[in-house]
């Protein structure tokens, strides 16, 4: 969704990246309304009469009782329990429509695909669709503005929608107060809508400032913070899992960990006296806390250090303090409560 994921920058847009006002676009996402590219963003359908008994059975939340328009948060684990992949799953009525990162595409299907044996169930990419995001508190005016009908609509819901003979699909994002938006169009119409989004008042803007903008709201993203070692609850991402919805792959081991009460690590935020690099605070020969992510924010008190990683339960204490290699760090809750305006 718009507000978990980022595009790639290229070569050419790093240079722009570069003279872009960050504090003036954060608070473009805080205050008003932001619009950005999701071009790395890709999705996939699902079809066949098996569709959602096969996929329910492959993902860790609930396929078969969506609501029509509905979609939800999963993982995609293996045997062990450990994270392969995350993606949304929506109930298009026909089809289920699948929505990850294009390098995440690459290894499920092939991985979901392997475990098609009798089903009559066919997965395909979605070809020639692309997608822009808009979020911040007006984003539904500047939508409705741009003749998008964005009112009413719940978190991962999907609508179609026409503005001036484009059609789309406009979803909104994971979280009530989160004031996300995705638009998804034909890739000859993706521009014009994100124009239209600009003249009705939104503000362009780029990979560093939604980066800074993904930390400060402790949303962890695929192949950074969450890697293929990683077990579903640490991550804290809770809403990816649905308890009493039956067998999946990697299953045993959840509902172990969830009957235990605990795993050993938990991720959460951090706050540096100075930008550390990331990696790992060993401690007695083992892994006391990890940095995955570290980001610089202007804020009108000053520049602080933020980022994101884990710590081990032991010492998973807010506001208590650790020394990464002379940067000290101390443990937040997430979201962060950083003034931007």
């Amino acid at each position: 969704m718009a507000e978990v994921t980022l595009h790639e920058r290229s070569a050419a847009s790093a240079h722009a990246e570069e003279s872009r006002d960050l504090a003036g676009e954060l608070h473009a996402l805080a205050v008003k309304a932001a619009v950005f590219e999701l071009s790395t963003r890709v999705q996939a359908t699902v079809t066949g009469k098996d569709r959602v008994r096969w996929l329910h059975n492959m993902v860790t939340n609930n396929v078969r009782e969506l609501p029509l328009n509905r979609g939800n948060y999963n993982f995609v684990l293996n045997a062990q329990g450990r994270i392969l992949g995350d993606l949304y799953i929506f109930n298009r009525g026909d089809f289920l429509l699948l929505e990850t990162d294009q390098r995440q595409l690459e290894t499920l299907l092939p991985t979901l695909k392997r475990f098609i044996i009798m089903d009559k169930v066919e997965l395909s990419p979605v070809e020639s669709q692309s997608a822009i995001g808009i979020c911040g508190p007006e984003a539904e005016q500047i939508l409705m503005a741009s003749g998008i009908k964005a009112a009413g609509l719940e978190p991962l819901e999907a609508r179609d929608v026409t503005a001036d003979g484009i059609s789309a699909v406009l979803i909104r994002g994971p979280e009530q107060t989160s004031h996300c938006y995705e638009l998804w169009a034909d890739q000859n119409d993706v521009a014009t809508l994100q124009e239209r989004l600009v003249g009705a008042g939104a503000q362009s803007v780029g990979t560093e400032a939604l980066e800074v903008w993904r930390v400060l709201r402790g949303v962890p993203k695929y192949g950074q913070d969450i890697r293929e070692r990683d077990l579903p609850q640490e991550t804290g991402q809770t809403r990816a899992l649905h308890f009493t919805k039956g067998c999946y792959i990697g299953q045993e081991i959840v509902e172990r960990i969830r009957s235990r009460g605990q795993v050993h690590r938990q991720f959460t935020g951090f706050e540096f006296n100075a930008l550390p690099m990331p990696g790992k605070l060993e401690s007695e020969g083992r892994t006391l806390a990890e940095i995955t992510t570290a980001v610089r924010v202007p804020t009108p008190d000053g520049e602080k250090f933020l980022g994101l990683g884990y710590v081990r339960r032991e010492a998973l204490t807010p506001g208590s303090e650790l020394d990464f290699h002379g940067v000290r760090a101390r443990i937040a809750d997430l979201p962060f409560n950083i003034k931007l305006n």
